[in-house]
């Protein structure tokens, strides 16, 4: 790693210390990565007399780099502009983590990108640096621009990337900072989405005892009450009444198997997840559609909760292709390799207009796949069909 006597080289020892002390409480002040972006822009820019600074911020799929934080006016540009790696000077930089130097005549370097928004043809000589430092890798990109002709040398190249690399780390620890509480805002949503769909679950379950099974016994308690007064006066009655009553019964006990079914499908306990998924299938989608069902699952592998959530979620796509879709072929797979499963219903029906995006699908199999860590992906173009494609990992 460069040391901070190395750093000064031609730029005035006085300058760069002040330029250092500066960056460091910059970077102690651990403040949000766009406000540490425009710290450091403002710091740079006056410590070495340039008349602009850029600081470009790796993105988080490293794919490319964002304008973080900028001189003003520049600074309103933040978070709008985008390079790809190697697309301009700074995904060059970005990409080859070498630092360029353009005196005069960028507009003929075939690196360099005009930005009217970052006002480019102002400004006559630029210099480039990349972002590292030895623990985290590469953060991000670091641009000065000067209006009249500078020739950047050894002594600047080597102060801004000291500057880089004092930067690089607070970077990455404030991109990990926000990665966290996006993680967190997501995890609270889904307890809260959790927490819904168990008290819906929760009243209609209770609504359905009381509605189906309640009504059901009480009833069944008055038939053999008054079978019980005319068992010796009025047999054929009491008779009539019993029947009634054994009616009642069978309702009740039909009642409170969907009560039971609506908490887990008697089905994975006397079946297995395939067996129950191929009866699923069979009976879902009824007359005039061909079903294929295909599990190359080890269901012993599956914790318990995730075979409900499987079955659950392959039980609403199947309702819906039977309700909507006019299919007649429809794929029912599900599958385990490595460390994800995946749920797959396919069918040749009617699919969906206009062609669905991204967040789109039902609820429930949404809010299932997320609480489990997986995803959602619904894919239809008008009269050629759907795919509903659900991704979950496996618990090792």
């Amino acid at each position: 790693m460069t040391g901070p006597t190395d750093w000064v080289g031609r730029v005035d020892a006085e300058t760069a210390r002040e330029l250092l002390l500066g960056t460091i409480d910059a970077v102690a002040a651990a403040p949000a990565l766009a406000e540490l972006a425009g710290r450091v822009a403002d710091l740079v820019t006056r410590s070495l007399r340039v008349d602009v600074c850029f600081v470009h911020v790796l993105d988080d799929d490293e794919r490319g780099v964002t304008l973080m934080g900028a001189t003003p006016p520049y600074d309103a540009q933040a978070g709008k502009v985008h390079l790809a790696l190697d697309e301009g000077v700074s995904g060059w930089v970005a990409a080859r983590r070498q630092p360029v130097v353009i005196v005069e005549g960028k507009l003929d370097d075939p690196r360099y990108r005009y930005f009217p928004e970052l006002g480019g043809l102002e400004f006559v000589s630029m210099a480039s640096v990349p972002m590292v430092s030895r623990p985290t890798g590469l953060a991000g990109v670091l641009n000065v621009h000067s209006r009249t002709r500078r020739a950047f040398d050894d002594g600047d190249i080597a102060l801004l990337t000291g500057i880089g690399q004092l930067v690089a780390g607070a970077v990455h620890a404030a991109r990990l900072h926000r990665q966290l509480l996006v993680r967190r805002q997501e995890y609270e949503a889904l307890v809260e989405q959790a927490l819904a769909v168990q008290e819906q679950e929760r009243r209609r379950i209770a609504a359905e005892v009381h509605d189906g099974v309640a009504q059901a016994v009480v009833s069944l308690s008055f038939h053999l009450a008054a079978a019980a007064e005319a068992l010796e006066e009025e047999p054929r009655f009491a008779a009539e009444q019993v029947a009634t009553a054994r009616r009642l019964a069978e309702l009740a006990v039909a009642e409170a198997r969907a009560a039971v079914d609506g908490l887990r499908p008697p089905m994975l306990d006397d079946l297995g997840l395939p067996e129950a998924l191929q009866s699923l299938a069979s009976t879902s989608v009824g007359e005039g559609a061909e079903v294929t069902c295909a599990v190359a699952v080890d269901p012993d592998a599956l914790p318990d909760h995730v075979q409900v959530a499987v079955y659950r979620m392959a039980q609403e796509a199947m309702q819906n292709v039977a309700k909507h879709a006019g299919a007649t072929q429809v794929l029912l797979e599900v599958r385990g390799g490595g460390d994800e499963l995946t749920l797959r219903v396919r069918d040749d029906g009617a699919g969906i207009e206009p062609p669905p995006g991204p967040g789109f699908g039902p609820a429930s199999i949404r809010q299932r796949a997320e609480l489990l860590g997986g995803t959602l992906t619904v894919t239809s173009h008008p009269g050629r069909g759907t795919e509903l494609l659900v991704r979950l990992p496996l618990p090792a």
